[in-house]
C-alpha cells in the first residue's frame, strides 16, 4: 500500500460575535485539514490549527511522502522531521504540519486494521474521558451577568469543571471576574483559569494569591510558554497548580519543563506536539515524573477524536485503587465557544454526558468528514 495523495484544506468560518483572550480577538475559526489517500482508496484525515501549515504541507511535506507506506508512521515521522531539524523549523510551524499528517496516518492504520486508534495504541484503559468546558472569554461589553449566565449554563449541562480566561484586563478586574464565575458555579465545581502567557512572574504571583482563595484547580500558561525558569520561579511562590505545554513542539521541548517540574499539569496538543506518534511519547515522559496529563484541544472533531484516543490509554498518575478525574485521571479540554467548523465538518459535534465524552469506537479516528462541508469552508488557492 502506498500514499498517492496528500491534500491540505485551509478552512475559515467567520463569527457573528467575536470573543477575546489575552492575545487578541477571535473573529473567525480556522483549521487546516489534511486528506491522505492510499492506492487502495483508504482515506485518512488529520488537522492542525495554523493557516500557514496548508502551504507547507502542500509544497514541501507532501512530495516527500508520496509513494511511502502509510503504515510506516514512525519512519514517515522521522523522514519529515529530519530536514526541518537541519533548517531549524521543527519547533514551529513545521511540527504543526507534521502533526496533521501523522494524525491522518493513524486514521489510515486504524481503518486498515478495522480497529479504533486506541486499540492500536495498546488498548484503552477507559471507554470515556472526563472533559471540562472551555469558554468564558471576553466579549464586547463583557457584561457581568453574561459571564455568570454562561458559567452557570455549563454546570446545568452536566460539566464538573470549567475554564475561563484572564490576562486581558487589569489584575483587579480579572480577579473580580474570577470571583463572579466561582460564585456562579459553586464550590463543588472545579474552576481553572488560563492567562495564555499574559504575565510576568511578578504579576502572575500577585494574581495567584487571589486564585488560592478562590480554590482554583490550576493556573494555565501564566507566563510565556518557553520561559521554563519563570514557571519554576512562580511555582515557588504559589500553591495553585501550574499548567502548560500546549504551545510546545515535540518531546525535546517538553524535556526541561518536565525534568524541572515547572508544571503540575502537562498539556500537550496533538495538533502541535507532533501528532499521535509524538504525543504518546510526551505523555509517557510526563508520567515518569508523576505529572498529570490534561491534553489541550481546541479544534474540530478530528482533533477531538485523536485526543480522546490518546487520553483513553494514559495510565492513572499516580496509580491508585480508584483514580479520580482531575486528580489522577487524565482530562481533556472541551471547547464550547462558537465554531461553525466544529459543528459541521463531521456532521455533528461530540456530545458530553455528565462531564464525560465517549471514546470513538469506529475504525481509525472513528469520525467521518463531510466533504461537502469541507468544500463549503475551504479557502480556494490560499497561500
Amino acid at each position: 500500500m502506498k500514499i498517492v495523495e496528500v491534500t491540505p484544506y485551509l478552512l475559515r468560518a467567520p463569527l457573528e460575535r467575536p470573543f477575546g483572550w489575552s492575545q487578541g480577538w477571535i473573529r473567525e475559526r480556522v483549521a487546516v485539514v489534511v486528506k491522505v489517500v492510499t492506492d487502495e482508496g483508504i482515506v485518512g484525515w488529520g488537522e492542525t490549527g495554523f493557516p500557514d501549515a496548508a502551504a507547507l504541507i502542500r509544497d514541501r511535506l507532501a512530495p516527500q511522502i508520496l509513494g511511502c507506506d502509510p503504515l510506516n508512521r514512525e519512519g514517515i515521522w522521522w523522514r519529515l522531521i529530519g530536514p526541518m531539524m537541519n533548517q531549524n523549523e521543527y519547533l514551529g510551524l513545521g511540527m504543526c504540519a507534521l502533526s496533521a499528517i501523522d494524525i491522518a496516518l493513524w486514521d489510515i492504520a486504524g481503518k486498515v486494521a478495522g480497529k479504533p486508534i486506541a486499540e492500536l495504541l495498546g488498548g484503552p484503559l477507559r471507554t470515556q474521558v472526563a472533559v471540562y468546558a472551555t469558554g468564558l472569554y471576553y466579549t464586547e461589553g463583557d457584561e457581568p451577568h453574561r459571564l455568570a449566565e454562561e458559567a452557570a449554563s455549563y454546570v446545568e449541562a452536566g460539566f464538573r469543571a470549567v475554564k475561563m480566561k484572564v490576562g486581558g484586563r487589569s489584575l483587579r478586574e480579572d480577579a473580580r471576574r474570577v470571583a463572579l464565575v466561582r460564585k456562579a458555579v459553586g464550590e463543588d465545581v472545579y474552576l481553572m483559569v488560563d492567562a495564555n502567557q499574559a504575565y510576568t512572574p511578578f504579576a502572575a504571583a500577585r494574581l495567584a494569591r487571589f486564585l488560592e482563595e478562590q480554590q482554583v484547580l490550576w493556573f494555565e500558561e501564566p507566563v510565556p510558554a518557553h520561559d521554563v525558569a519563570a514557571y519554576v520561579h512562580l511555582r515557588e511562590r504559589t500553591s495553585v497548580p501550574l499548567a502548560g505545554g500546549e504551545n510546545l513542539h515535540s518531546r525535546f521541548a517538553f524535556r526541561e519543563p518536565l525534568r524541572l517540574r515547572a508544571w503540575d499539569i502537562a498539556q500537550p496538543d496533538v495538533t502541535v506536539v507532533g501528532g499521535i506518534t509524538e504525543m504518546v511519547k510526551v505523555a509517557a515522559m510526563a508520567n515518569a515524573f508523576d505529572i498529570l496529563v490534561a491534553p489541550h484541544a481546541w479544534g474540530t472533531p478530528i482533533m477531538m477524536a485523536a485526543t480522546l484516543h490518546v487520553a483513553s490509554v494514559l495510565p492513572p498518575c499516580p496509580r491508585v485503587r480508584a483514580p479520580i478525574a482531575f486528580l489522577q485521571e487524565p482530562v481533556v479540554e472541551f471547547d464550547r465557544t462558537p465554531n461553525p467548523l466544529r459543528a459541521a465538518l463531521c456532521g455533528q459535534d461530540f456530545q458530553q454526558r455528565d462531564g464525560y465524552l465517549q471514546v470513538p469506537t469506529g475504525p481509525g479516528l472513528g469520525v467521518e468528514v463531510d466533504e461537502s462541508a469541507l468544500s463549503h469552508f475551504a479557502v480556494v488557492h490560499d497561500g
